[in-house]
């Protein structure tokens, strides 16, 4: 554990708070969902878990014939108090998820959630399934409290009767109910065959459901607009995968697959790089501004390039 955040550990005082932890993941589902809220929320990043043992570098980067200093993933914690003073929110954000070691990473994370006295543990996940862009996102849940079905079952939640949660999203829950924190994980449906394309309508199931379990209020109409903009791209697509699998089928017809276009594949131009600067610039003065900036690192597909500036707009109060 980062030795700031236990220093600083006696002087933060939470009410009654909520944790909730994101990594990247299918669809960046729960990534977005956890950045949405920072944004929404004005939230601060407050301290970093010092991870450095759970993590080994498999690559360095270079800049003109230079190897640059070694770089380890960050795991940051965010904080918001709730102005009417039910619940506040921790968010910790990881850059990665260790490979080995798991459990003791997250043995290391309920510890630092047991100081600050949370009551609930969160996750978010994406779950693929065969739904098509046109259909509702569901949003499934899973527990480690009895006690809680019934109220997540109020919320209009569709339980997951069976299966494997994988990962830390899992985990972390479990862990939780180790040290007796109840543990919750919400998982957002999106399309199995997208599973590579980041995919806000799962994001925006999920943060629409977690506000109803918490009695929140964020303002989900950005990530609204974006989910329908990203459907609506998506369709085609869609209707050209079901074509090639019906020509598929036809021996005597030759088939044709459909390609989804990866972000990764574009280059930056300089006009891009300067609308970046822009919202960077504008984000720096306006924090609602902050998910505009991430839909388009997304889009560009270098959000991992500029994650560490990005979450750095959240350091300072505004």
């Amino acid at each position: 554990m980062a030795e700031d955040v236990a220093a600083e550990t006696p002087k933060l005082r939470f009410n009654h708070p909520w944790f909730v932890a994101v990594w990247p993941g299918m669809g960046n589902v729960a990534m977005n969902a956890g950045v949405y809220l920072l944004a929404k929320l004005g939230m601060n990043v407050f301290g970093e878990m010092d991870t450095r043992g759970s993590f080994d570098i498999e690559q360095v980067e270079t800049s003109d014939g230079l190897i640059l200093p070694l770089r380890h993933p960050q795991n940051r914690l965010f904080a918001w108090t709730d102005p009417q003073g039910k619940h506040d929110l921790i968010v910790f954000i990881g850059e990665a998820q260790p490979p080995l070691g798991k459990h003791a990473f997250c043995s290391q994370l309920i510890e630092l959630a047991r100081r600050f006295n949370a009551e609930r543990v969160f996750t978010f996940a994406a779950m693929a399934t065969e739904m098509t862009p046109s259909e509702p996102s569901r949003v499934f849940c899973a527990t480690t409290d009895g006690s809680l079905l019934d109220e997540l079952k109020r919320h209009r939640l569709e339980m997951l009767r069976s299966g494997r949660i994988g990962g830390l999203n899992g985990l972390l829950p479990a862990v939780a109910a180790e040290a007796s924190l109840p543990g919750i994980c919400l998982l957002g449906e999106m399309p199995h065959v997208f599973s590579q394309l980041s995919y806000p309508k799962a994001s925006l199931s999920i943060l629409e459901a977690f506000c109803s379990v918490t009695g929140m209020s964020v303002d989900l109409s950005e990530l609204e607009q974006q989910a329908e903009a990203v459907d609506q791209r998506l369709a085609p697509l869609w209707d050209q995968l079901q074509e090639a699998v019906r020509r598929a089928r036809k021996p005597d017809e030759e088939s044709e697959s459909a390609v989804i276009p990866s972000p990764e594949e574009e280059g930056i131009d300089p006009q891009e790089n300067q609308r970046l600067e822009l919202l960077f610039e504008q984000a720096g003065k306006d924090r609602t501004k902050a998910f505009e900036l991430k839909q388009e690192l997304d889009r560009l597909g270098v959000f991992k390039d500029y994650e560490d500036r990005f979450l750095d707009l959240f350091k300072h109060p505004q």
